[in-house]
């Protein structure tokens, strides 16, 4: 496998070419001819339209099949963002491009200097060269966001100069919206894209149920996210089309691994899955009667939620998807970590033992790997590829000689983690293990277990 640099570059074998950024962000590209600019709207893939000839993203991947391109197609520019818009790249960890070939074979890897107050970044481009095609690493970053991007690619961007208000009066579920276009010949927009996502309209009364009862629990409002409908319409229709309630549906697919799909990176996440209520106000009506649903409904970690339902199997029952969640911001995700690597040194303390330093190499490692865990839908201390954590630690950068990790998945907070890794032997001997001096953590919210977590030790 090859490690790139900026301006680097390889030839590509024939066939598919996949290329993966793990972590808190969004994903697109933009289909050029040599000319350097976009065609029309099949030209940009992102998360609200994922697929065009020859190229698919599903979540954090693109697949790229050169040949299957669109006639006159030379040059597909891999982008990255944060999925929180705004957010500048250098509050996040520093993405990082996997490249494979045919069969999953690793073929490269790059990492970008970090970026600062860019929140746009190029990351690579795949382009023809002769009768082949290359690979070359770019990290060109765009202070100004997708719109610098789109202008550097000639197109004209008209940004809203306000939200589209979202209806006060309840009103009834609409179906899932057909992908808006983010680019027009002549003249283009890309407010798909370049603003924040907007609420869904609350079904039937929805939100006011919820909220009121929030509020008489003490807990603070939540609002709808159009991502989170989407995903639980999504699973909805796979439960009624499977006929049987789950986490994962009929098709295969996690309800988890549905919302970071539909670009919802999460620091927590919950879930109702029921059958049987036949309007939102029955349903909200059964999650305040049983304790557990209605932890979850009450629960003030909570800033965002949906609510859909589909009709079928052989019974014709109704399926149920309700969708809480908080968003991943930088922020969260700093205090995450620090808060593990605080419980992990205050069950030191009472073990009379030295705190582990934060190092910031095994901290890279840690949530590289906590990312791929969750985009790849595995959980092992070996990767698909065989790289072990001390293997992931050198690659990160970190000179330690003795590497010892964690690893956990479906818990909801650093405190439940922790205790976790506590009440396991072999956990517990990391953590309490007196030659380790330094720690890196990593988090990542997907896959079909929901939360995935990494403790990195070194010394």
């Amino acid at each position: 496998m090859s490690e790139l640099v900026p301006g680097g570059n390889l030839p590509l074998p024939a066939g598919s070419v996949t290329v993966r950024v793990p972590g808190p962000f969004d994903v697109s590209a933009l289909v050029t001819d040599d000319s350097g600019k976009v065609r029309g709207d099949a030209d940009f893939v992102f998360y609200n339209q994922p697929s065009a000839p020859g190229a698919r993203l599903r979540g954090d991947t693109l697949t790229v099949d050169p040949s299957r391109l669109r006639q006159g197609a030379t040059r597909v520019t891999v982008v990255v963002s944060p999925a929180d818009a705004g957010t500048p790249l250098g509050r996040l960890p520093t993405p990082v491009l996997h490249v494979s070939g045919p069969g999953g074979h690793a073929i490269a890897r790059f990492a970008p200097p970090r970026p600062r107050q860019e929140t746009v970044l190029l990351l690579a481009e795949i382009y023809r060269r002769g009768d082949g095609w290359k690979l070359r690493a770019l990290g060109q970053g765009y202070a100004d966001g997708l719109a610098g991007l789109a202008r550097d690619f000639g197109v004209d961007v008209v940004e809203d100069a306000t939200p589209t208000p979202v209806p006060s009066a309840p009103a009834p579920p609409v179906p899932a919206a057909p992908p808006v276009p983010t680019a027009r010949p002549a003249t283009h927009t890309l407010s798909a894209v370049t603003t924040p996502h907007l609420s869904s309209p609350a079904p039937d009364g929805f939100l006011d149920l919820v909220n009121s009862a929030r509020g008489r629990a003490g807990s603070p409002p939540v609002t709808l996210d159009a991502r989170l409908a989407s995903a639980a319409r999504a699973h909805a229709r796979a439960m009624a089309q499977a006929g049987r309630l789950g986490v994962e549906g009929g098709d295969g697919v996690c309800v988890y691994q549905r919302v970071t799909a539909a670009g919802y990176a999460y620091l927590t996440v919950g879930e109702h899955l029921v059958s049987g209520p036949r309007t939102p106000a029955e349903f909200v009506a059964y999650c305040l009667r049983t304790e557990q649903p209605r932890r979850t409904l009450h629960d003030p970690a909570f800033t965002h939620a949906a609510l859909a339902h589909a009709t079928g199997g052989r019974s014709g029952d109704t399926y149920w998807t309700a969708l809480w969640a908080r968003p991943l911001t930088p922020g969260d995700l700093s205090r995450t970590a620090t808060e593990v690597v605080d419980l992990t040194n205050r069950e030191r303390a009472r073990a009379g033992l030295r705190p582990l330093a934060v190092d910031p190499a095994l901290g890279t490692a840690a949530q590289d790997y906590s990312a791929d865990m969750a985009a790849r839908a595995f959980y092992s201390h070996t990767s698909p590829e065989g790289s072990r954590p001390w293997d992931r630690a050198a690659a990160a950068g970190s000179p330690m000689r003795s590497i010892g990790e964690n690893i956990a998945c479906g818990q909801r907070s650093p405190a439940e983690v922790v205790e976790g890794w506590m009440n396991s032997p072999g956990h517990r001997a990391n953590i309490l293990k007196r030659d380790f001096t330094h720690i890196g953590v990593g988090f990542a919210g997907g896959g079909p277990a929901g939360t995935y977590w990494t403790q990195l030790f070194g010394a």
